[in-house]
């Protein structure tokens, strides 16, 4: 992806890393070839890697530093309760303000349980429709992403030749996925109300809950249409499921999630990223009768739930001090800067005649190199060329100052200035114009 010589204090890490660890590796998303660069630190919206390089931060940990890095008054929160203690075989208030703070702005959520990150979460948020409905079925969206659990992963990134025609195909992300667990996920079209309505109205005695994510990341961060949210509430009410809204990402959109946004309603809701201030968090909160199978003061509840590290001090301490950072003026600054990255990307790729568009919304955007209008996971899944025209302009943000993620996913953060801005804009400009600059070589 880039010249190994520029960063030999990378590849030296990365040829000692493959002594101790699978492939070099312990997080697939971070892996590049030849050998992934490592950060040395971080320092608002900027990452150096362990070669000297300085890059404007776009990917954030994958969205979840949403006030960029060593965030002063974040850091101050750490260091406060880091003198009192790191964790406990007890309780603490830390989790009672984290909790009274997400109630207080999700209108859905009415109680909450902490979990340590947001694939916990959704297994939990699954795990708890489950026992609330007696129901063994969930339905997903088709390329959705909801974690490392196998039956949020299924139908992740099935290729055309899996999808299947009228309904789509439960297809297993992982090797040896029981086909028990395929079974049991039904898979439902993105914005396609009709035909999400009639797989769960088909399957509705089964179904103890749908899974979404109304800006679903991995699918195309394509915004779901009201219509298609409609249906799916309508749909699981008729049959007695319940609705699940993954907001470990979309959370960041406004004060109250993406929920706020499209004004629908879910029974529960999982979180996690944003609301850890930089550190290890899940969480999944909603209606007080669903999450009563949590609740263990009568006796053995329906779902018991531990976690050594859940709801650990250091932090809620961290997520508390981040979401009071986040308030009206923050995401009016980040809904801002990501109007103006998405707009100067999408007149560059006009500019320089390069087939794409740039779809999101608030500080998530993301690049798609198709002609194709962006409707669902099908409409953006990548062909040979497309996917070529993505690596070489995502080295190229990389060799010109900009860290993306390695799918063309941006997350903003706010420490960026305009500045900052026009420096990621002036550097997207580049990229597509070497992308323009391919298309000549080859035609």
């Amino acid at each position: 992806m880039y010249d190994a010589k520029k960063y030999p204090a990378s590849q030296a890490l990365y040829a000692d890393a493959k002594q101790y660890l699978p492939g070099g590796n312990t997080r697939t998303t971070v892996f590049e070839k030849p050998f992934p660069l490592y950060a040395s630190h971080g320092k608002g919206c900027y990452v150096w890697d362990v070669d000297g390089n300085r890059r404007i931060d776009c990917i954030n940990n994958y969205t979840s530093m949403i006030h960029g890095h060593a965030h002063p008054g974040i850091h101050q929160a750490v260091l406060r309760q880091m003198e009192s203690g790191t964790c406990f075989g007890m309780p603490t208030e830390s989790e009672i303000l984290l909790a009274k703070e997400l109630v207080r702005r999700v209108d859905s959520v009415e109680t909450v349980r902490f979990t340590n990150s947001g694939t916990e979460a959704v297994m939990m948020a699954i795990k708890a429709a489950r026992a609330y409905t007696g129901r063994p079925k969930i339905a997903k969206v088709e390329g959705a992403y909801h974690g490392s659990y196998d039956p949020a992963e299924i139908s992740l990134d099935p290729g055309p030749q899996q999808w299947g025609e009228n309904t789509p195909n439960s297809v297993p992300y992982a090797k040896g996925t029981p086909a028990s667990v395929v079974g049991d996920v039904i898979v439902l079209p993105f914005n396609d109300p009709e035909k999400a309505k009639t797989i769960i109205t088909q399957h509705g005695k089964d179904l103890a809950a749908i899974l979404i994510d109304p800006l679903p990341n991995r699918a195309g961060l394509i915004p779901a249409s009201q219509a298609f949210l409609q249906a799916i509430r309508a749909a699981a009410d008729a049959v007695g499921a319940l609705v699940i809204f993954d907001e470990v990402i979309s959370f960041r959109l406004s004060h109250g999630g993406a929920q706020a946004l499209f004004s629908i309603s879910p029974d529960l809701t999982t979180l996690g990223k944003v609301i850890g201030g930089g550190f290890p968090v899940g969480a999944v909160g909603g209606r007080r009768d669903v999450m009563a199978v949590f609740d263990p003061s009568s006796g053995k509840p329906a779902l018991p739930h531990g976690g050594t590290f859940s709801a650990n001090p250091i932090t809620m301490r961290a997520g508390l001090a981040a979401l009071e950072l986040l308030d009206e003026k923050a995401f009016a600054h980040l809904g801002q800067i990501g109007d103006q990255v998405r707009k100067a990307a999408n007149e560059s790729l006009t500019r320089h005649g390069v087939p794409g568009i740039v779809v999101g919304m608030g500080s998530l955007l993301k690049i798609h190199f198709t002609d194709r209008t962006p409707t669902d996971y099908r409409a953006v899944y990548p062909n040979p060329i497309e996917a070529s025209k993505l690596r070489l302009f995502n080295k190229t943000l990389i060799n010109n100052g900009i860290l993306p993620s390695g799918y063309g996913l941006m997350a903003l953060s706010t420490p960026m200035t305009m500045e900052d801005i026009h420096q990621i804009n002036g550097t997207i400009d580049v990229a597509i114009q070497v992308v323009k600059n391919q298309e000549l070589s080859h035609a």
